[in-house]
């Protein structure tokens, strides 16, 4: 075999998704398929505290000169405040350190990476069902994967007997990737009670949690969705995080995130980023600014940081009211399936219920696109496409058993 023999890679399930739908004519398309937040008029926009940070910063700039290997200083501070709490103990103390990402998905390889140079031996487990790309990420850092189970279809909820079970039986250094809140693709979350008890399995078993910590704010609140994280800071084990700022400031093009190392002491954390600067400098060598300045600058305001807060308790708002006016419209025509699980789910992200056939349907019949298992991006809901939603799902769940 050589390069003249390659024959192309299959498409990615949601990215692919996304181009059949800008490729198809009819007007009447949805696009229920990939995760970006949208408003009531269907656009993705860009938040009014963003627009006035970078027309400050471009005022302002003085120089494009490199970032450091581990990204802004300024921002690394911001960000372990956000995703922690400004008053946390291992903020205060020094045991986290912080190397900015190209978005949530740099950082988790970065992470994946660092793992796999210290841990040969041990597995990724990954949530049943996950983020599709989660598997591509930690398979290209040479980890085998396992699943545990999460969700329950038959309750449209939680599985969560069933996933504690098999976490107390993940031995000590494996790594288990869980979502802090919003769970993609499913919606469900875990209550507090829930959290406690799995930071004990883990506390007890000695495995590695990584937090995908993709849509803090989206879930109940910016404060309330670290929840969590934070019984696990207390027991001890190394916790790594993967945020992303795509969502919650709208910086989807700006691929702004950032990894965040948790050690027991102020010394192994500096050791622990020594490493992942290495793995950096290999990779893309320093991360972009623009994003960065952006979030850094917002949050180091305490006017901006209140209006940004007000622009993501908005997106949070309009999620949860798309899911109520989807539930009230498919119950006003009479549809055979009790929807009310949709209001219990949390995030962008619902699983449907509808199966793979019904999803075909939707796409061929209706240009309505979703992702196969029937997740939908509830923010693609807006006003005007709403009620032809409704009537496309009555009509699939009648024609297509």
């Amino acid at each position: 075999m050589d390069l003249r023999s390659v024959a192309p890679a299959p498409p990615d399930a949601i990215l692919g998704l996304t181009e059949a739908f800008k490729k198809d004519p009819r007007p009447e398309k949805i696009n229920l398929g990939v995760g970006v937040f949208m408003d009531d008029a269907g656009r993705t926009p860009v938040l009014a505290t963003v627009k006035q940070a970078e027309e400050d910063l471009q005022r302002e700039e003085t120089t494009k000169s490199y970032l450091p290997i581990a990204g802004l200083p300024a921002y690394g501070e911001r960000v372990a405040e956000l995703v922690f709490g400004p008053g946390h103990e291992v903020v205060r103390s020094g045991r986290v350190r912080m190397a900015q990402s190209p978005g949530g998905t740099g950082a988790l390889r970065i992470g994946a990476e660092f793992l796999r140079k210290f841990l040969p031996s041990s597995k990724a487990w990954l949530s049943a069902p996950t983020w599709p790309n989660h598997k591509g990420v930690f398979a290209a850092a040479g980890f085998g994967a396992a699943d545990y189970p999460y969700y329950d279809p038959s309750s449209r909820g939680l599985a969560f007997g069933k996933m504690a079970e098999m976490l107390d039986g993940a031995p000590e250094n494996d790594v288990v990737v869980l979502h802090v809140c919003c769970h993609n693709p499913t919606g469900v979350d875990l209550s507090a009670d829930q959290w406690r008890e799995v930071a004990a399995i883990a506390a007890r078993r000695r495995w590695i949690p990584f937090f995908d910590f993709a849509y803090q704010g989206f879930g109940a609140g910016l404060e309330a969705d670290r929840a969590g994280l934070l019984p696990f800071l207390e027991t001890g084990l190394p916790v790594l995080v993967a945020a992303s700022f795509s969502k919650n400031f709208g910086l989807y093009n700006e691929r702004t995130g950032a990894l965040a190392l948790v050690a027991s002491d102020p010394g192994e954390a500096a050791a622990w980023l020594t490493h992942v600067q290495a793995l950096v400098r290999v990779l893309y060598s320093n991360p972009p600014a623009h994003g960065a300045a952006i979030v850094a600058r917002i949050l180091a305001d305490p006017s901006e940081r209140a209006a940004w807060e007000g622009e993501v308790d908005a997106m949070r708002g309009r999620i949860v009211s798309v899911r109520d006016a989807l539930v009230q419209g498919l119950r006003a025509r009479g549809v055979p399936v009790d929807f009310s699980f949709i209001r219990r789910q949390r995030g962008m992200f619902s699983f449907s219920g509808l199966t793979d056939a019904q999803v075909a349907f939707l796409r061929e019949k209706k240009a309505i696109y979703m992702v196969g298992g029937g997740r939908i991006n509830v923010a693609g809901i807006t006003p005007r496409n709403l009620d032809y939603l409704c009537d496309s799902v009555a009509e699939v769940l009648r024609a297509v058993p």
